[in-house]
C-alpha cells in the first residue's frame, strides 16, 4: 500500500519532486468542485481553501477509493456505458488487502469508461498515480479532460469548469479547385521548366586562356 512503499532515493526522486511540484493546488480544488457539483456530494472543500499545502493531501484522500470517481463518470455517461455498482467491487470489506484490491479495481473501472466515452487515453491516468500517489497532477488532467469530453455534448446540461473541445474546422471544396490544387503541387514537385542554370559552374574545369 501507499504508506509502506520504501522512499525513491537518486534520479528517481529528483523526478517524483518534480512531479510533485507540477500539482497545481487550484485545479484540483477546481476538480474536486466540479465532482460535488455533478455528483451532489457533500465534499468539504472549504476545510482547504485557505492551505494550499493540504489541498494535496485533501484531494488524494478524497479520491483514492475510487467511489467519488465511479459516481461522477456514472452522472456523465450514457446508460449503456455505466458502471454497474452492485457488484462485489463496491461492497465494503473488512480485510485490508481485499479492500486495497477493490479501491484499485473502482479506480481502473473509472479510467477505462473515460476513455469508452471518447477521453484519449494520454489524457487518462495509471492506477498508481492516485492509489499510490505518484502522478496526482495526471489525475486532474484527466478529471479535466472528461469535463471538457462532457461539455462538448449536447446532452450534457450539467455545470462547465471548463471550455468545450475546439470544433473541427470541416471545409468543403468543388471538384474544379481540387484538380487546380493538384495542379500547383505536381508544378512545384515535377517540372524544372522555368529552372535556369545560368551563372553556375559547379564541377566544371577551369578554363584557361592565353591572352
Amino acid at each position: 500500500m501507499a504508506g509502506l512503499r520504501a522512499p525513491r532515493a537518486g534520479s528517481a526522486r529528483e523526478q517524483q519532486i518534480k512531479v510533485e511540484n507540477s500539482f497545481d493546488p487550484e485545479e484540483a480544488l477546481k476538480c474536486l468542485a466540479w465532482i460535488r457539483e455533478v455528483t451532489g456530494e457533500p465534499i468539504p472543500l472549504e476545510s482547504v481553501l485557505d492551505n494550499k499545502h493540504k489541498v494535496s493531501e485533501f484531494f488524494y484522500k478524497t479520491l483514492k477509493d475510487g467511489l467519488l470517481l465511479v459516481k461522477l463518470v456514472n452522472a456523465i455517461v450514457p446508460d449503456d456505458l455505466q458502471i454497474n455498482t452492485r457488484t462485489q467491487t463496491f461492497k465494503k470489506s473488512n480485510n485490508d488487502a481485499f479492500e486495497s484490491a477493490k479501491e484499485r479495481a473502482r479506480i481502473e473501472l473509472f479510467v477505462y469508461k473515460c476513455q469508452e466515452f471518447g477521453v484519449a487515453e494520454n489524457n487518462t491516468f495509471q492506477t498508481d498515480s492516485l492509489y499510490e500517489r505518484t502522478n496526482l497532477s495526471q489525475v486532474c488532467a484527466a478529471i479535466r479532460a472528461l469535463g471538457i469530453e462532457a461539455e462538448s455534448r449536447p446532452s450534457y446540461t450539467g455545470t462547465r469548469m471548463w471550455p468545450k473541445k475546439s470544433e473541427t474546422n470541416r471545409r468543403t471544396f468543388t471538384e474544379e479547385q481540387l484538380r487546380m490544387g493538384e495542379s500547383v503541387i505536381n508544378l512545384q514537385m515535377g517540372t524544372n521548366k522555368f529552372a535556369t542554370q545560368s551563372g553556375m559552374n559547379f564541377g566544371k574545369k577551369r578554363m584557361i586562356t592565353k591572352d
